[in-house]
């Protein structure tokens, strides 16, 4: 099994990014912002959190040096587009995905309190986002991969990661949908990301629950629909084992890649910083860390 080369370091401080040419400290969206998820346009990002039964719906930021995020707005901005009446603390609005495509910015989530999986579109991200489009394939956590001419979607409408084509503007399922990967055997494998880098396609996912036993791990596949093979050094990133069980940043996971505009690479996601005990008060926080 040959091994794949992707090692995250996760920077309790300061470090240097490389593309910024400054310093940076973690969180670098502080507060309740869970579930990051973000995109690349010219030299412009974009960042989306969970909001789940909040309103307006899923924040969304700017960056450009992927350090000093400025909020936006919202993509969810109407009762028509997120229906929240019977969503109550662990209800609503579920890990958003943000991507680009083709002058379009679509944007991909579940509302658990409603009818699941739905996406939304613009063309300005500043301004008003589409009507939603229903999505045929459950679960939680979708994203969308773009090559082609053609969007597919994964998530996890069973134990396992899915994956079908879909019509990005009207939500119409193109293929039927296959399990591409169970994970590495950690409880709730969710959160999936798809990306291509030299002719393999890699599948990021989280296992273990959004609490102290969260990790994130890998596999690639020259086949989008698979086999996918799972990284021999998973996870690739965990503060589950005993040497962080002292870090003050804990939970790490549900991360997304991106390459920033200088080709360096790095990792959006969340963690928690425990304040009394086990307990933490400041609810799932934005973090990031360089990724060779």
């Amino acid at each position: 099994m040959k091994k794949i080369i992707l090692s995250i370091f996760i920077m309790m401080g300061l470090a240097n990014l490389s593309h910024a040419q400054q310093g940076y400290q973690n969180p670098i969206i502080p507060g309740f912002h869970p579930d990051p998820s973000v995109c690349l346009v010219g030299e412009d990002y974009y960042l989306v959190n969970s909001s789940f039964c909040y309103f307006p719906g899923v924040p969304l930021f700017h960056s450009k040096d992927l350090v000093n995020w400025e909020q936006i707005g919202n993509c969810l901005t109407r009762e028509s587009q997120v229906k929240l009446n019977n969503a109550g603390t662990w209800g609503g609005i579920y890990a958003p995905t943000i991507r680009y495509n083709e002058g379009v910015f679509y944007m991909i989530t579940t509302n658990v309190s409603d009818k699941g999986n739905f996406l939304v579109h613009t063309t300005d991200p500043r301004g008003e986002w589409s009507e939603p489009v229903w999505i045929k394939q459950g679960g939680i956590d979708p994203s969308l991969y773009f090559e082609d001419r053609k969007c597919y979607l994964v998530s996890n409408p069973d134990v396992g990661i899915y994956l079908c084509e879909i019509n990005p503007m009207t939500g119409e399922q193109l293929s039927e949908s296959k399990r591409i990967w169970n994970g590495t055997g950690g409880r709730h494998p969710e959160g999936p990301h798809i990306y291509k880098k030299d002719g393999w396609y890699y599948l990021l996912i989280s296992e273990g629950g959004t609490e102290y036993g969260h990790k994130v791990t890998i596999a690639r596949s020259r086949d989008i629909d698979g086999p996918y093979e799972g990284n021999p050094a998973n996870p690739i990133l965990t503060h589950i084992n005993k040497n962080a069980q002292n870090s003050p940043i804990q939970g790490t996971g549900h991360a997304d890649l991106i390459e920033a505009h200088d080709g360096s690479w790095w990792m959006v996601c969340l963690a928690f910083r425990p304040q009394t005990g086990s307990h933490h008060l400041l609810g799932r926080e934005t973090f990031i860390a360089p990724v060779r």
